[in-house]
């Protein structure tokens, strides 16, 4: 079986040099790996294509046979990385919590513990007759979040 170690290691040491980095690598059973890259402003295939070449020459097909799939993430998909959740700032975002809450809401900014993500909510203000719209920043750990992923709408 092929080492998870040794691909992460000869995926990072081609994407070091190119702006296009390592989101997920997977072993699966019977050898199929499955590399999955992203890039601040956007995979593209020649970028894929080239990551499965290099991979390819250094593994050895006679020792080990594998089926290699390399992908960038979905557009979808939930992040997995940190340095997504720089990629996708001030855009808008779906977040469900451990704790089983879902939001939205724009992520303004993230760093080493957690991010920011700005909701706007309906609050009924003291002695005002109808709900006014307000903003409210929710800072979140990494360790408290099942998932964030881009939300995508269609105005």
């Amino acid at each position: 079986m092929i080492e998870k170690d040794v691909l992460i290691t000869l995926a990072e040491e081609y994407l070091k040099d190119t702006p296009n980095y390592l989101v997920d690598l997977t072993v699966g059973a019977g050898n199929s790996l499955t590399v999955e890259i992203d890039n601040d402003e956007g995979v593209d295939i020649d970028d894929c294509v080239a990551l499965s070449r290099h991979l390819e020459s250094k593994l050895d097909r006679n020792s080990e046979d594998f089926e290699l799939t390399v992908t960038s993430t979905g557009l979808t998909s939930p992040f997995k990385t940190r340095r997504q959740y720089r990629k996708y700032a001030g855009k808008e975002v779906e977040v469900l919590t451990r704790a089983g809450i879902k939001t939205s809401g724009i992520l303004r900014s993230s760093d080493e513990e957690g991010f920011t993500l700005t909701v706007t909510r309906k609050v009924k203000q003291e002695g005002a007759k109808r709900k006014t719209m307000v903003e409210e920043d929710l800072h979140l750990a990494y360790d408290d979040v099942k998932y964030t992923k881009y939300l995508i709408r269609f105005k």
